[in-house]
């Protein structure tokens, strides 16, 4: 596979030429220790991750905590590709550095533009010219120099509990929260990795009290807003997505607080004059 085929190319377009692409923050991790590297620092199962294959992963600092999200990318025996969910390449690439040591690894950015196509079946990964797709299921994500597209994509991965995350909300979640497990983005049965202690702590002791949810506002809010009931916190807002008149979110809710819906999934209007209602929720 030639090499250039696997590096997206850094320019993109301006964002009046290309209104619904996003600017995709995705980093390359290369070398013969590549995958080796990946699988002793991320929270999945790196090492049996086929060749043009994806999973969700995630990245966590000593106490459990997500630093990062993202989609990781075996294009081929020695090249990983991350596409960031939140958070900036820049920095991961900064953070990670610290911990190759004397693995035979080299980290790159590999930004580009991001934006969705058709269905293709989910975990695939295709690689045509300098256009890297993954295949969602209903859908399909594209990152490239020219890519774009309207924004149903990601609505749908609203919708599927597929969290992007904040700048403040970096650092703050601890797996269950956002629903990785679910997502087989953590594995259990693995060697040790950062926060890997809290982790299995948590699956076999439970304790966690904070669940993903989706619902619908009233009123657009920023990405990373807390909405407050009664002076207390009711809900972190992650991503926002409005769409004809309605608007979804996914939030972190806790569990006491989502017994504040009742049973038959009455709006509750918050501190700040914001109609929630509860749509679904995922488990850990």
């Amino acid at each position: 596979m030639p090499a250039n085929h696997l590096r997206p190319a850094p320019a993109a377009p301006t964002p009046a030429a290309m209104p619904t692409s996003h600017t995709a923050h995705a980093i390359l991790i290369e070398g013969p220790d590549a995958v080796a590297f990946a699988h002793s620092q991320f929270t999945s199962q790196v090492t049996t991750l086929e060749n043009l294959k994806w999973q969700f992963s995630s990245w966590l600092d000593a106490q459990g905590r997500v630093r990062n999200l993202f989609h990781l990318a075996r294009l081929d025996d020695e090249h990983l590709l991350v596409i960031l969910r939140g958070g900036d390449a820049t920095s991961f690439i900064d953070n990670l550095r610290r911990y190759v040591f004397r693995s035979r690894v080299k980290l790159s950015e590999a930004n580009g533009l991001l934006a969705g196509a058709s269905a293709m079946p989910l975990h695939e990964v295709e690689i045509q010219d300098d256009v890297i797709r993954l295949g969602c299921a209903t859908h399909s994500m594209l990152l490239g120099a020219n890519v774009h597209s309207d924004d149903a994509w990601r609505l749908q991965q609203l919708r599927d509990g597929w969290a992007w995350l904040p700048d403040n909300a970096l650092n703050e979640f601890i797996p269950p929260a956002l629903s990785l497990h679910r997502l087989g983005a953590v594995a259990i049965d693995k060697g040790c990795y950062p926060g890997q202690e809290i982790v299995a702590r948590l699956h076999y002791r439970g304790g966690n009290k904070r669940h993903l949810r989706r619902v619908a506002l009233s009123k657009h809010v920023a990405e990373g807003s807390v909405l407050q009931l009664e002076n207390r916190e009711f809900m972190r807002l992650l991503n926002v997505i409005a769409h004809g008149e309605q608007i979804e979110a996914l939030a972190v809710i806790s569990d006491d607080a989502a017994g504040q819906f009742g049973q038959h999934g009455e709006k509750k209007i918050t501190d700040e004059g914001i109609g929630a209602g509860l749509l679904n929720a995922w488990p850990a």
